[in-house]
């Protein structure tokens, strides 16, 4: 994994024959005022390239809107492509959803080589010439499916003592991660050429695909580290939900209702895995206020837990069901609530 070393910002002073105006030596000629900065609320579903850090994909597509907040639903590696969701405004209330979705990835082991990372960024710690045959390799994905306990890479974002993983690897300490249970719905072998494998996975939150090649590379006995990986899948967003970085650089040119018509989807998208629950205008105000609200008559929901709340088809509320009560966690403010 390697260390992000995006700048934040990238203005550039304007030359005098741009402005007409000649600066002093040393000084900077005057820069074009920057657009003020708007409440945009959706979500954009970026399709990562490789070498690309999320942090610097965030910034890029806040810049595009030109939105005061956003945020991503989970990191995505610069080896990495695929889907990086990105919340903007109201849309940031709905990232823990979407991050405790489902997520699916393609993957490539080459086998022989383990590094420090468990992919093709980190240094060579250990070596083999044995190489596994795709009998042993489906052999052994039984062991890797439902319920498994898995150790995280050394370069990972877990906290220890407060301090990033990664951030105490690269400084040279010793890092030492505990095994933590991960769910893997499906881990398949799709091809192998007797030096790499390529792999389909669907597992839950928290599970590291790096550590999954680095844990059947030595189950196999012949080690091994991711060499490609690309996400397909993050909750709700699948893969034919993805926009390229070019084609949401061509929305810079287009008016602020244009670029969201083909740039944004909607907050609500990231609560699809929500049970949904409808109120009445005077309802929606309780909530507004903090108030709980009791859902009454033939249709009122019977079950219990998190709720997406909704007004005349608008968004409104995460609230809490409990007991035909509904008790406001979250209010949204968007403008079609309003």
């Amino acid at each position: 994994m390697s260390q992000d070393k995006e700048q934040q910002g990238d203005g550039v002073a304007l030359g005098s024959g741009e402005t007409g105006f000649q600066p002093r030596e040393g000084q900077r000629g005057p820069r074009p005022p920057r657009p003020k900065k708007r409440d945009v609320h959706g979500w954009v579903v970026l399709d990562k390239p490789v070498g690309m850090t999320s942090t610097h994909a965030v910034a890029i597509i806040k810049r595009i809107f030109n939105a005061k907040k956003a945020g991503h639903a989970g990191t995505l590696d610069p080896l990495a492509s695929g889907l990086l969701p990105v919340a903007l405004g109201e849309a940031t209330k709905t990232v823990p959803f979407v991050m405790d979705g489902r997520k699916a990835y393609a993957f490539t082991v080459s086998w022989g080589t383990e590094t420090d990372t468990d992919d093709a960024e980190g240094a060579v710690v250990a070596t083999s010439e044995a190489r596994p045959d795709r009998a042993a390799i489906e052999a052994l994905l039984p062991r890797f499916t439902g319920t498994v306990m898995q150790v995280p890479p050394r370069f990972s974002a877990i906290k220890i003592d407060g301090e990033r993983a990664y951030d105490l690897a690269r400084d040279g300490e010793v890092v030492e991660l505990q095994a933590r249970p991960v769910q893997i719905d499906r881990l398949s072998l799709v091809a192998h050429d007797g030096q790499s494998s390529v792999f389909a996975a669907e597992c839950g939150k928290g599970t590291y695909v790096r550590a999954i090649a680095r844990d059947l590379g030595r189950a196999l006995g012949c080690l091994g580290h991711v060499a490609t990986l690309r996400r397909t899948r993050v909750g709700p967003f699948e893969e034919a939900d993805g926009i390229s970085i070019d084609a949401l650089r061509e929305l810079e040119g287009l008016d602020e209702a244009a670029r969201a018509e083909k740039g944004l989807r909607p907050v609500a998208v990231g609560l699809a895995t929500l049970p949904q629950v409808s109120v009445t205008r005077s309802d929606a105000g309780r909530l507004a206020r903090g108030q709980s609200v009791l859902l009454r008559g033939r249709d009122a929901p019977l079950g219990e837990g998190c709720v997406a709340v909704f007004a005349h088809g608008a968004l409104i509320a995460l609230g809490d069901l409990e007991h035909g009560e509904l008790h406001p966690r979250r209010i949204f403010n968007l403008p079609q609530a309003r």
